[in-house]
This record gives structure tokens, C-alpha cells and sequence, in this order.
């Protein structure tokens, strides 16, 4: 069964890996087999302020039922991040982080290895994954499967 993920992630330094994540799914031959629909649009709101930006982030989560940190040099330290990995415990859905650094940006440039944002808020017993290393794009369903399974237990 497909399941609704939300990503997260910091926007303006990791967009462009973040986007070969979410994106994955489009060179699949069945689409459905990646076991997830994005809900994201965050160019629409950054420009409207924080609570703006809170507002969309609760729409974005709701119905939703798996949040995936996508996990990239300065992730942890984003205040958006952690009010979406709050409010995606609120709602119940299942966590797992991919870490991205060693996916390529527009500069064709890797990054360092990221900080565990579970880890500094204090969230245990989140899965976390390399997309490079693990094979993200061939495991992301699977991932985002066992994330919600996780939280169902």
C-alpha cells in the first residue's frame, strides 16, 4: 500500500539533493512501486513568514502517515525541521532519516555528514539510512514501509 510521506528537510542548502530523493520514484516503471506520494510545496510559503510557514507545515502533515528527515550537513540545526519532526510525533507518523551528503548538488559537489536530528531532540529508536550506501533508490519504499510499521507497533 502506498503511504503519504512528508520530507523534510533544509530548504536552501539541500534542495537540489532533496529533490533527487522525492523525485526518485518518477524513473521507476510502476510509479506506485515507491511507495509514497510527496506532499511538499514549500516555495509557495517561505516568503510568508513563521507563522505562515507553521500554518503549511501542519496542511503538509496532515494525512500523512510517514515523516522522512532528509539529512544533510546543517539539518539539525534547522528550526523548521524540529517543528516538523514535533508536530509529526503529534500526529503519530513514523520517522526515518536518509542522509544525503554524498548525493551530488547543482555544483556537482558533495557536503559533510549532517548531525542525527533525532539524536538532538532526544527521539529514539529511529532508522536512519545513507541514500548513497543503502541504496535509497532501489530501499525507499521499503524504508518509508517499515517507518510506518514502526510507529503502528
Amino acid at each position: 500500500m502506498a503511504r503519504r510521506v512528508f520530507f523534510s528537510f533544509h530548504y536552501e542548502r539541500d534542495i537540489w539533493r532533496a529533490s533527487q530523493v522525492r523525485n526518485s520514484w518518477l524513473t521507476k516503471p510502476d510509479r506506485e512501486s515507491a511507495g509514497f506520494w510527496d506532499s511538499a510545496s514549500w516555495e509557495e510559503v517561505k516568503k510568508k513568514g513563521d507563522d505562515a510557514i507553521e500554518r503549511w507545515v501542519r496542511g503538509q502533515i496532515k494525512g500523512t502517515t510517514v515523516t522522512a528527515v532528509l539529512i544533510g550537513a546543517q539539518t539539525a540545526s534547522r528550526s523548521y525541521v524540529q517543528y516538523e519532526l514535533e508536530h509529526s510525533l503529534e500526529v503519530g507518523n513514523g520517522l526515518f532519516g536518509i542522509y544525503i551528503h554524498n548525493l551530488k548538488d547543482s555544483s556537482q559537489s558533495t557536503d559533510m555528514r549532517g548531525v542525527n536530528p533525532f539524536v538532538k531532540l532526544g527521539i529514539k529508536n529511529v532508522a536512519t539510512y545513507d541514500w548513497i550506501n543503502d541504496d535509497g533508490y532501489d530501499n525507499l519504499a521499503q524504508w518509508v514501509d517499515d517507518a510506518y510499521a514502526q510507529e503502528q507497533e
